[in-house]
């Protein structure tokens, strides 16, 4: 059967989540949990999924680089049991037992299958709430290496079958088990410590309990997940990327739905949270091979040009990133423009039609209304007034070797190009500084502040020649 949308949750439900495994085949010193979808941790998806129950226990079960998946996810929500030796999924969940609340319900989740969905989980958990044993299975073209789902005569299920103790006939069969089941914890509790190893692998199958609850007369039934990608499992570097690509291509329809314009859905890449439009308009642009990190908000008809990288960041309504720009944890106003080629750093506050251009860096600085840096400048640590004018090559000198110090310049102030601030300085409302003015006293408002230079012209003066060898 299909997953119904929305299903009435269970009262108690616990959570397992199989976390124990090596992943030889990611030949990476990184434990396969802990290798990214979407920018997080595949385990961290699961959690999250699971937290969406609301359950009273989430138990990981972990073994090989247990310590290091623990020091990744320290969550303070989180139980961890440790299976010593991987002897199967029957005798990991068995591990688990022990923290479980003895009534209600539990479910069964694979850290290495990242994508499954909260309606899905839901759907299993309403049905072994009435006492079935509830499984979810698929139907794939090719059941290669997976455990195929047997069945009567009649339709129902009276067992699992692994690839390798399968018969001929047996492989033939399309219908596989996705490993994901929700059971009374009553029920599992008396089945596990009764599964014996006498398979191909010398190994616990969690899934010989559905024989037994066949035995036993327990009903059973299965579920199919909406989406094929729910249950994917990831075991090597090939896999984790077509999940990947997968996984963002969700994404980008959803993000289209909404009313985003994607100029290539395939070129888009989110990893974290990204939220577009308000609830009447959207009309957010995004070109091709952006990258957008952690939580990042783009306001209605925002445009985000090619290449650009985006992380924990706002953009008002109206304002346009220009390609290759880099914008890290901070705000930008309305009818901003941004770029080419920009990099906007940590503890930036830009203010509404801010112009921050080519190759123009700022950092922990604050610009006001209608300000601007067109052209080759670092702007760091300083508070910038209204309507200012930033030529093009000024730099603030913001760091004295040992401290940072900060850079005020007040509204309407017009800085010439080639300009050095030494911090701490203030240069006042309304003042001018010329081109290559160094400033290290604190400028009046008002008024044009300058170097004095001499120029000087030698007359018959010959270039070196370079020297024949």
């Amino acid at each position: 059967m299909n997953v119904p949308l929305k299903t009435k949750l269970p009262a108690d439900i616990s959570v397992v989540i199989l976390a124990a495994g090596q992943g030889k085949r990611m030949r990476s010193a990184t434990p396969k949990v802990l290798q990214p979808i979407a920018g997080k941790p595949m385990l961290a998806h699961v959690i999250d999924t699971a937290r969406g129950l609301q359950p009273q226990k989430i138990c990981v079960v972990y073994g090989h680089a247990g310590e290091q998946i623990r020091a990744a996810i320290s969550d303070a929500d989180l139980t961890w049991a440790r299976q010593e030796r991987q002897l199967g999924t029957g005798h990991a969940v068995l591990q688990a037992l022990p923290y479980l609340s003895a009534e209600g319900v539990t479910l069964v989740l694979y850290g290495d299958v990242p994508l499954i969905r909260v309606e899905t989980l839901q759907a299993l958990l309403a049905v072994a709430q009435t006492g079935k044993l509830a499984w979810l299975t698929a139907q794939v073209a090719n059941p290669h290496g997976l455990g195929r789902i047997l069945r009567d005569e009649t339709g129902k299920v009276r067992g699992i079958v692994e690839e390798k103790d399968a018969t001929a006939t047996e492989k033939t069969i399309a219908e596989i088990n996705t490993g994901f089941l929700a059971c009374p914890t009553a029920l599992l509790s008396r089945w596990l410590p009764t599964l014996g190893n006498n398979n191909a692998q010398g190994e616990y199958y969690l899934t010989d309990i559905l024989a037994i609850a066949v035995k036993e007369n327990i009903s059973v039934e299965t579920l199919s997940p909406t989406n094929k990608s729910e249950v994917t499992g990831i075991n090597s570097k090939d896999q984790l990327a077509a999940l990947e690509r997968t996984h963002q291509l969700e994404i980008a329809t959803r993000l289209m739905i909404a009313g985003v314009t994607l100029a290539d859905p395939a070129r888009l890449d989110v990893r974290g949270e990204l939220v577009c439009g308000d609830a009447n308009i959207n009309d957010v642009v995004i070109d091709v091979n952006c990258v957008f990190e952690g939580n990042v908000t783009l306001a209605a008809n925002v445009k985000i040009g090619a290449n650009c990288i985006l992380r924990n960041c706002t953009i008002g309504a109206g304002t346009e990133v220009l390609p290759f720009s880099f914008i890290d944890d901070a705000s930008i106003g309305e009818n901003a423009r941004i770029g080419p080629y920009a990099r906007i750093r940590p503890g930036s506050v830009l203010g509404d039609e801010v112009h921050i251009g080519n190759f123009v860096e700022v950092k922990a600085s604050e610009f006001g209304r209608g300000s601007k840096a067109n052209h080759l400048t670092y702007v760091g640590d300083t508070s910038v007034g209204k309507n200012v004018n930033i030529g093009a090559g000024t730099i603030t000198c913001n760091y004295d070797g040992a401290n940072k110090h900060r850079t005020v310049i007040e509204d309407n102030v017009h800085i010439g190009s080639d300009v050095q601030l030494v911090a701490p300085v203030t240069i006042g409302a309304g003042a001018d500084i010329g081109a290559g003015t160094t400033v290290w006293k604190d400028v009046a408002p008002g008024g044009l502040t300058f170097n004095e230079k001499t120029q000087i012209h030698k007359i018959g003066w010959k270039r070196p020649v370079k020297r024949s060898k």
